[in-house]
């Protein structure tokens, strides 16, 4: 039986990481015969579904990535099985269980539906050991190194510590450095690049360093850390985690996730972090020569005109200083406490300053 890989820019990196566990897995742009697995978002599913609905092929559908372990029963609809969360070990074992013809009921991780119509959900499967993973096959597809896995913190609009869990896991220094070789340009995923090695609350920089000195011995490379499409939490911008990116990488900018201006907000959303602390990890980056380019997400529920101005006001001072920002309208994701709620609208004043902003080349995202 075939399996085809539905391919596209949005799930390149997940697939890149895949694809070497499933030896003879070709890339589709659209349905065929066999097994289809599908990797997608919630910003994707209309489009997905209405693929599937109109598929006219003998396959078996299988979903995983965000969107699906986040609701796995509107998944069901359309899909036979689901993969909840991380894929490395149960993607494999599901279809090998499917071309063997043994019992899916057996696989940990999935979700499917009985003959009765009910969902079933199997036992849950431990997080995976990294390092046990290539992070993709070079012969088919290359992704950003992912350094960590995980996320300690508990934001309401996150899917990260729901799909992969609350404690950080890293990819070991070695491992990085092996994937390393087949870069010029060395790119990672993480949830917090300055967390590397440490439980995501505290701070290892010492660890930051080991793997930053590791990377900087290899010639002939760039090394960009803590830029798209990784990010940093602002708390962890320190005199000695700045100094660590001047003196090994060859980033000239660091993405940070302030999320909000408004004190309120922070603590509602469970961020972690104050708005002192985004002010001063931001000035620690223009001391430095580094230009924050700083994340911002408008239209929390019970956010007020007031807060948003709040926002407004920390993004002016950025733009003003010689930063960038990338805001975006809430989207509620299934599987967080966000799932249901109804996103406060944006205020006129808002939307007329980021457009301005935008216009200038200051600010990118979508807050309509």
């Amino acid at each position: 039986m075939d399996i085809n890989l539905r391919w596209d820019n949005k799930n390149s990196y997940s697939f890149a990481a895949l694809a070497p566990l499933l030896p003879g897995a070709q890339r589709s742009k659209g349905p065929r015969d066999g097994i289809m697995v599908y990797s997608f978002a919630t910003r994707q599913k209309d489009s997905v579904f209405e693929e599937i609905t109109g598929a006219g092929t003998d396959s078996i559908f299988i979903a995983g990535g965000p969107h699906p372990s986040g609701a796995p029963e509107e998944t069901l609809r359309y899909f036979d099985y689901v993969v909840l969360g991380e894929g490395e070990e149960t993607l494999p074992e599901l279809i090998k269980a499917i071309i063997s013809r043994e019992n899916t009921c057996k696989v940990k991780g999935i979700a499917y539906r009985d003959n009765r119509g009910n969902t079933v959900f199997t036992a849950c499967r431990e997080p995976v050991d990294l390092d046990k993973y290539p992070c993709f096959d070079p012969g088919i597809a290359m992704a950003p190194m992912e350094i960590s896995r995980g996320c300690p913190f508990r934001c309401k609009y996150c899917q990260t510590p729901h799909i992969f869990g609350g404690k950080l896991r890293h990819r070991s220094i070695d491992s990085i450095a092996k994937w390393a070789k087949y870069f010029k340009d060395m790119r990672f995923t993480s949830s917090n690049a300055l967390a590397y090695g440490s439980d995501g609350i505290h701070p290892r920089f010492d660890r930051v360093e080991k793997l930053l000195s590791k990377l900087r011995s290899i010639e002939g490379k760039n090394i960009y850390f803590g830029t798209f499409p990784s990010e940093v939490r602002p708390e962890f911008i320190t005199q000695e985690s700045i100094g660590l990116i001047t003196k090994y990488c060859d980033n000239t900018r660091l993405n940070l996730g302030a999320q909000s201006g408004s004190e309120e907000v922070l603590r509602d959303i469970l961020r972690g972090h104050t708005v002192e602390d985004t002010y001063r990890g931001i000035e620690l980056c223009f001391d430095n020569g580094i230009t924050p380019v700083v994340d911002f997400i408008v239209g929390f529920p019970d956010e007020t005109e007031e807060d948003q101005n709040k926002s407004l006001e920390m993004i002016e001072w950025i733009c003003r200083k010689g930063g960038t920002v990338h805001a975006h309208y809430l989207t509620p994701l299934p599987g967080t406490p966000y799932e249901k709620a109804v996103p406060s609208p944006v205020n006129d004043r808002f939307k007329r300053v980021l457009g301005k902003l935008a216009m200038e080349g200051k600010a990118t995202g979508s807050w309509g």
